[in-house]
């Protein structure tokens, strides 16, 4: 339909161009100031429909037919014989039709020069749309490459998650903990959402949200109160029902899980609330330094979701991540879309 539209659009344009300039000559000339002998306005009109035939004829054959590096000089030829041929067409037309027309030097300027620039200016024209079609055509290009590119990022957000949540139930098993069972429909739940949900475009803030609580919860149930979990979540309605890229938080809190646990007096805090249009989530978590075999492993999550940050929301986010006194802070700011 787009297509379609811009085709309809490109008719017009060219339509009004046209009529202007057949409406041009009579602006400035009127049947009682030309001077015996000239050219009529039925000439004029004869022939400037000739000149706008060379124009689509240069712009859709010649141009792309045989401007380039092996046929170039074929295409010059071609332009200086069209030239010329127009000029003797007008001559013969003229002393057929228009045996009142005087051929001085200014008529003879008048049969020779007009093709001139209509054959320029299709050249120009065929520049700028092919400018325009290149340009689009790589903006479609690297549209796809980021498609490709978002879809690989969160085809390694799935085994990577899946991983991390598994090893959580092995610990519950080899506890013989009787919150294994809600434990197993929180991961079903969680599984359904990842299936089913972020392959989409785009999803609420409040799916997203649902998964983010069924995950902090799920290690609720696994540590227990071995670990200080403060998870506080406030969003207003309109936040809620805004549409964010899918489990684009969930990579913080979940590297804050991973690294936070390990630590003397372990705690978590998470933080997420709006501050007008704007999402704000606020990650702390105590952390020991690990070995590098562990690390080479660690950073899979904070660096896809990085990764898709940039690709999707360049300009409009702020991310900072620090380390200090063994608290790793990560402080997300992300413009939405009201």
């Amino acid at each position: 339909m787009a297509t379609q539209l811009s085709k309809y659009r490109t008719v017009l344009i060219h339509a009004a161009v046209w009529s202007i300039l057949f409406v041009l000559p009579h602006l400035f000339f009127d049947g009682r100031s030309v001077q015996p002998g000239f050219f009529p306005g039925s000439w004029f009109i004869i022939t400037n429909l000739y000149n706008v035939g060379l124009f689509y004829f240069n712009a859709f054959l010649l141009y792309p037919k045989l401007l380039n590096k092996k046929k170039w000089w074929l295409y010059v030829l071609c332009i200086a014989a069209t030239v010329i041929a127009s000029y003797y067409l007008k001559l013969w037309l003229t002393k057929v039709f228009y045996s009142g027309v005087i051929l001085d030097n200014w008529a003879h300027r008048i049969l020779f020069f007009p093709p001139v620039p209509f054959l320029v200016a299709s050249i120009i024209y065929r520049l700028v749309t092919d400018k325009i079609a290149s340009d689009k055509k790589q903006k479609e290009i690297i549209a796809e490459q980021l498609s490709i590119k978002l879809k690989f990022l969160r085809s390694q957000i799935s085994p990577h998650f899946i991983f991390n949540v598994l090893t959580n139930l092995v610990s519950l098993a080899r506890k013989q903990s009787r919150q294994l069972e809600p434990a197993l429909l929180m991961l079903s739940d969680l599984m359904r959402y990842m299936l089913y949900e972020s392959d989409e475009k785009k999803v609420s803030i409040a799916k997203e949200l649902e998964y983010l609580k069924s995950y902090i919860n799920l290690q609720q149930l696994r540590f227990g109160n071995d670990v200080k979990i403060d998870a506080a979540i406030d969003l207003p309605e309109q936040i809620l029902k805004t549409n964010i890229e899918p489990m684009l938080l969930i990579p913080f809190v979940e590297n804050a899980f991973k690294h936070g646990t390990g630590a003397d007096d372990p705690f978590i805090v998470i933080h997420l609330f709006s501050d007008k249009n704007e999402l704000i989530l606020d990650v702390r978590n105590k952390f020991v330094e690990y070995d590098k075999s562990k690390d080479d492993n660690s950073g899979i999550g904070l660096e896809n979701v990085q990764s898709r940050l940039a690709l999707l929301y360049e300009g409009k986010h702020k991310l900072t991540i620090k380390k200090e006194d063994n608290i790793f802070h990560v402080h997300l700011t992300l413009q939405l879309s009201l």
